[in-house]
């Protein structure tokens, strides 16, 4: 899966925006309105990694299950390890499994 892949997945659900407080190797998609700048993160990408790694928003329990069963998938990078994994898409989880764990971790910051 590419950046550009992911991104357009992430930016299909409603009410999100891409942003890069962090400088421009660090996606960071949030939910939210973009007008006021007040929006919450659900997914951030190292752009420029190979290959590609995204953090996400995850049940706690979910969260270590998923560390357990695949070795690339690793506590949230500089996020709370409790609530976020960063995920190493190299190919061990599909890219459906991926789209799962980011509408997962939409549906958290949107409460649905």
């Amino acid at each position: 899966m590419t950046h550009k892949e992911l991104e357009s997945y992430l930016l299909s659900f409603s009410n999100t925006w891409v942003d890069y407080p962090f400088g421009e190797g660090i996606a960071v998609y949030k939910f939210g309105h973009k007008e006021t700048g007040d929006g919450t993160m659900y997914a951030i990408i190292e752009v420029y990694s190979k290959p590609l790694r995204v953090s996400l928003k995850c049940d706690p329990n979910l969260a270590v299950t998923l560390r357990e069963t695949y070795e690339t998938v690793v506590p949230g990078y500089h996020l709370s390890k409790k609530h976020w994994n960063t995920i190493i898409c190299s190919g061990q989880l599909s890219r459906e499994e991926i789209k799962d764990l980011a509408r997962h971790s939409y549906n958290l910051v949107t409460n649905n």
